[in-house]
C-alpha cells in the first residue's frame, strides 16, 4: 500500500482498520495492527472532491465511522500545477468500507499566490490530523496553513463540537488570537507552530503535516510533524515531536524536539505513531509504539515520563527511537 499522507486507523467489531491514500483512498482490515487479510479501494459516494486523502478517522459508539480528508482541487493556477488544499468530512455506516461525502469544512481565506515556489501549493489548508478530546466536547484539527503573510503560516488549529459531527459544514471554528472565533470556511488563524520562512519562497522553512495521538503512558497529547527546509520541493530537515496535556491551551505545546534528522538518512514525509496494544491506533498509544514514516516502520518509539510536578510543562523529558527489523 502506497502512502501519501497521514494514515488513520481504528478498531471496529474486533478488527483493525487502516486507511491510506495517494489521492484515491485504500483500506486494509485484519486481526491486528500488523496482520491484514483484506485490502481494497474505498468507495466515496456523493463527492466531487477528488482527488482526496482521508487523513483521520473516529468510530462512534453506534459503529458509525467519521473521517476527514484533504482535497486538492485542480485548475487553480493557469499554466501551473499548483493547487490549494481544503479539508472535508466523510461518514461511513458500513464499518469503514465505504463513505459518504459530507462536504468541505475548512478552507483558507487567503488569496492564491500562483507564483509560489515551494513546488506544490499556492495556498490552502491541509496536511492535517484530528483528535477527539478526552471529555468528548470537541474534535481538534491540526492543519497546515500555506497562504497569506508568513506570520500567519505554519501549523494552525480548528475545532468541531462533538454534537455537530454529523453535519459539520459551516460550524467548524478556527483558533485566532486566543479565541475560537473564526469560521472554518475562510477564517483567519493564529499558527501554533509558525513558519520561519514563507511557503511562497523557494527556501520555505516550516513545520507541517502534524499527526496527533493521546498517549496513555504520558497522560499527554503528542504530535509528530515534518519540518521542510530550505529548498524547493519540500526537502525534509527532520521529524519533530511536541507535547501538551490540554488541547484548550494552544500555547501549551512544548518546544519541538528533533527525533530523526535528514543527515545520513532522508526521514521522508508523514511521521506517525501506531500503538501496539489492543484497542490502540494512530490516535491512541502507550509507552511504546511503532514509528512509521511514509507507511513503513523501521523503529520503535519509547516515551519517557519526566520526573517533575504535574503542573510543569513539558510533561516529557525525552523520547527515544530505536531501529528494529521491519
Amino acid at each position: 500500500m502506497r502512502v501519501d499522507g497521514n494514515s488513520p486507523s481504528f478498531w471496529r467489531d474486533g478488527r483493525f482498520h487502516f486507511i491510506t491514500s495517494t489521492g484515491d483512498p485504500t483500506t486494509a482490515i485484519g486481526g491486528s495492527q500488523f496482520s491484514f487479510d483484506w485490502v481494497g479501494k474505498l468507495v466515496v459516494t456523493g463527492s466531487d472532491h477528488l482527488p482526496m486523502w482521508i487523513e483521520s478517522a473516529w468510530v462512534d459508539e453506534d459503529g458509525t465511522v467519521y473521517g476527514w480528508y484533504h482535497h486538492e482541487p485542480g485548475g487553480l493556477c493557469p499554466g501551473a500545477t499548483l493547487t490549494a488544499p481544503r479539508i472535508g468530512a466523510v461518514v461511513s455506516y458500513d464499518g469503514g468500507q465505504s463513505f459518504e461525502d459530507l462536504g468541505i469544512i475548512v478552507t483558507s481565506g487567503e488569496a492564491l499566490d500562483c507564483k509560489a515556489r515551494n513546488g506544490y501549493f499556492a495556498g490552502g489548508n491541509g496536511d492535517f490530523s484530528v483528535i477527539l478530546d478526552r471529555e468528548k466536547k470537541y474534535f481538534y484539527f491540526f492543519f497546515t496553513h500555506y497562504g497569506g503573510d508568513v506570520q500567519n503560516q505554519g501549523i494552525a488549529m480548528a475545532r468541531l463540537a462533538f454534537e455537530e459531527r454529523a453535519a459539520p459544514v459551516g460550524v467548524v471554528q478556527k483558533y485566532f488570537e486566543g479565541e475560537w472565533n473564526e469560521p472554518g470556511l475562510e477564517g483567519r488563524v493564529t499558527p501554533v507552530f509558525p513558519a520561519n520562512v514563507a511557503w511562497q519562497r523557494e527556501d520555505s522553512d516550516s513545520f507541517w503535516g502534524a499527526a496527533i495521538h493521546w498517549n496513555t503512558h504520558l497522560e499527554s497529547y503528542v504530535i509528530l510533524m515534518n519540518r521542510s527546509c530550505c529548498e524547493p520541493w519540500w526537502p525534509q530537515e527532520g521529524v519533530y515531536v511536541t507535547f501538551n496535556r490540554d488541547l484548550t491551551n494552544p500555547a501549551g505545546w512544548s518546544v519541538p524536539i528533533k527525533i530523526l534528522a535528514e543527515t545520513g538518512y532522508h526521514p521522508g514525509f508523514y511521521p506517525q505513531v501506531i500503538g501496539l496494544g489492543a484497542g490502540e491506533s494512530d490516535s491512541l498509544v502507550g509507552e511504546i509504539g511503532r514509528l512509521f514514516i511514509m507507511g513503513r516502520s523501521k523503529w520503535e518509539i519509547v516515551f519517557d515520563r519526566a520526573d517533575q510536578p504535574d503542573e510543569q510543562l513539558p510533561p516529557v523529558s525525552e523520547t527515544e527511537t530505536r531501529a528494529i527489523s521491519p
